[in-house]
């Protein structure tokens, strides 16, 4: 384990659409043809309110290090909008309830007989698989273990006093600890489940996260800012450890001496006591961007502020991406929070902040564009106008064949004496009229 290394890469932001769900299908064992995989089309997806697509590729070695294997997670996070999935393609458009379909609140005192309050039913209405994503799950993949045991393929978190309708041929497991159903899918045919309509008061009661963390911008102007981290420990009595790790872009210089922990609640410990290590690695322009791990405790129901300042860089006009007055994507900071056996958190936990969005100083672009405008326009015409001396052949007037030069003389004299006359005798007209006069 010695010669194993963590290689850590960042891609803050990317323009998604439904092909990057394409290369993350062909790493399925069944490519996304069986099994809940099914359910992962590109349009329902990526229309989600909030989604998220991870690929964790990690060691697994026994103790003894010997015939270590690689083993890779594949995870997709959805939050979906009942109400919206279940609109149809051809009728996307939300329009109101007729009235014969309102659920009135029978609680409230009415006017009149044809008033009507309508209740929010949104949180326990009811649905399936069909209506969330469009079709049901199809077969099952990887049905059964070494040992050729059936296993479980599907497992969802409802309370116990819900009703789940399935298709025939699964098998259910209940854990009344955890809330948890989980099924053994039939090896072919479709699989739906079918969750009527119950009382909405009645939800799982959702665990309390180890730490919370906000990340932001802070300061004005073009030339320098700063960051601030707010982590704060829910728990009561217990005292968490974790590592924040930051890579930040070269162009993003923070000033380490600024860099302070200080708790904002009523208990504040010190800053030696908040960051107990630090490893810092500065960036080089172009090349590498800055990486900063500190190991961090924040005591219990505490809140720590973290903050560090940092410099702007200038950057050449070839490098800012076409949309540059929108920003640069600065990636997340990744919070690995330290196991602790005695508080039943045997392994570690990982935590990411929002990606933020840093304004850098950004130049007239119209002006590049004018120097080349005007640039192009010069070397036209001084290369034109050299262009035609080179090329061009200069040849007298008498020299050339078939051309006789004294009709040419005659035809400029006749001009210039009509012009003459024409002049001069405008001219005489003139002085009758005055003389006249």
């Amino acid at each position: 384990m010695s010669k194993l290394h963590l290689i850590h890469g960042t891609l803050p932001r990317e323009v998604v659409c439904t092909e990057n769900l394409t290369p993350f299908l062909k790493l399925l064992p069944c490519k996304g043809k069986a099994g809940i995989s099914t359910l992962l089309d590109g349009h329902k997806l990526f229309d989600a309110s909030w989604q998220t697509m991870s690929i964790d590729v990690r060691p697994v070695c026994p103790e003894d290090a010997s015939g270590c294997i690689v083993e890779m997670e594949q995870t997709v996070n959805m939050v979906l909008d009942i109400e919206r999935s279940k609109r149809p393609y051809d009728n996307p458009i939300p329009r109101p309830v007729p009235t014969e379909e309102l659920i009135c609140d029978t609680s409230k005192r009415y006017s009149s007989s044809d008033a009507c309050y309508p209740l929010d039913i949104l949180s326990a209405q009811s649905w399936t698989l069909s209506d969330l994503f469009g079709r049901r799950i199809k077969g099952s993949c990887l049905a059964t273990n070494i040992l050729g045991q059936p296993t479980e393929s599907l497992c969802i978190k409802v309370p116990h006093k819900h009703r789940i309708d399935t298709s025939d041929g699964s098998i259910e497991r209940i854990d009344s600890l955890k809330n948890e159903r989980c099924y053994v899918l039939p090896s072919t045919g479709l699989f739906e489940i079918t969750l009527p309509q119950q009382d909405s008061q009645a939800v799982v009661s959702r665990p309390i996260p180890p730490l919370y963390a906000s990340r932001s911008f802070t300061g004005h102007g073009q030339e320098r800012g700063g960051v601030q981290t707010l982590l704060t420990n829910p728990s009561p009595d217990t005292t968490v450890s974790f590592v924040y790790f930051e890579t930040l872009p070269w162009f993003m210089k923070p000033y380490i001496h600024t860099l302070k922990a200080q708790s904002i609640t009523s208990f504040s410990p010190s800053q030696e006591d908040i960051i107990t290590s630090i490893y810092y690695r500065p960036a080089l322009d172009r090349e590498r961007g800055t990486q900063m791990e500190l190991q961090i405790t924040v005591p219990p129901a505490s809140t720590v502020r973290l903050t560090y300042d940092f410099e702007k860089a200038i950057l050449r006009y070839t490098e800012y991406p076409p949309d540059a007055n929108r920003g640069f994507d600065v990636a997340p900071a990744i919070i690995r929070i330290l196991p602790d056996p005695s508080r039943q958190r045997p392994e570690a936990e990982y935590l990411r902040t929002t990606s933020l969005l840093l304004s850098l100083p950004t130049p007239d672009f119209s002006m590049p564009y004018n120097v080349i405008i005007l640039t192009s326009t010069v070397m036209a015409l001084a290369f034109g106008s050299m262009y035609n001396l080179l090329i061009r052949r200069f040849v007298g007037a008498d020299e050339l064949e078939g051309y006789d030069f004294g009709k040419v003389k005659a035809r400029i004299r006749g001009r210039l004496a009509g012009l003459r006359d024409r002049w001069f005798g405008r001219t005489r007209d003139r002085d009758r009229e005055k003389k006249t006069q």
